[in-house]
């Protein structure tokens, strides 16, 4: 009997520290999130587009990037950064806010204008990036690293990233949408568009306004 007892104790005691360490690291991963502690992207290039092999990347152009089993962090990729150029203003969902993977949830305004993006990933709203929303510049400058824009914790992460695209895949798909873009792009507007996945190539960043701006943007982002 007492060596039961000895066993019992010992396995309640395991449990108890197992759930202390777990809750300590969920915790933590919480805290870097909110302190905007950002991995280090690892950045290629595709067609001149920054495409960071990391991250895994919806068909509404923006990415999602694990930094657990279940914390994501979400934003737009360079391709759509480059299209919408400078915002005037960004309105994110607050925290606390249930998201769906294809669901619009950001909305960007330009010179009177609003386009919308779609969400890589479904979960719960952890942290916005504050920064972004007082400096909306980040988003074209930097999308993938100061320019992010939510965390979110994600149950069902693993069957969300399988609707992305990553790797070669994601490559490809790049390549050619800004293929398109270059096509879609007026005869004024320069768009310098390589193929050979050289990291000095460019797309240069198309100055779209008005309802071209609009147009092109409801078409690449699936709004």
């Amino acid at each position: 009997m007492t060596v039961v007892l000895v066993v019992l104790s010992l396995a309640i005691l395991i449990v108890i520290v197992y759930m202390m360490r777990r809750k300590k690291v969920t915790v933590t991963e919480l805290e870097n999130a909110a302190s905007g502690a950002i991995p280090k992207a690892q950045l290629e290039c595709a067609s001149g587009i920054r495409l960071p092999g990391n991250v895994r990347f919806h068909l509404g152009h923006t990415w999602a990037l694990r930094e657990s089993p279940t914390l994501v962090r979400v934003g737009i990729d360079d391709l759509a950064a480059r299209m919408i150029g400078r915002p005037d203003s960004i309105l994110l969902p607050r925290r606390g806010q249930w998201i769906r993977q294809g669901q619009k949830i950001f909305s960007i305004f330009k010179e009177g204008s609003k386009v919308e993006l779609l969400s890589p990933i479904e979960g719960e709203v952890t942290s916005v990036n504050e920064a972004v929303v007082k400096d909306p510049s980040l988003l074209d400058s930097d999308p993938y690293g100061d320019g992010w824009l939510l965390t979110v914790v994600s149950p069902d992460a693993e069957t969300n990233f399988r609707n992305l695209l990553g790797g070669n895949l994601a490559r490809k798909w790049m390549v050619d949408e800004a293929s398109r873009l270059s096509t879609k792009m007026p005869a004024s507007i320069p768009v310098a568009v390589h193929h050979n996945g050289d990291e000095n190539s460019e797309v240069s960043s198309p100055q779209i306004s008005g309802q071209n701006w609009i147009e092109l943007t409801h078409e690449f982002f699936g709004v």
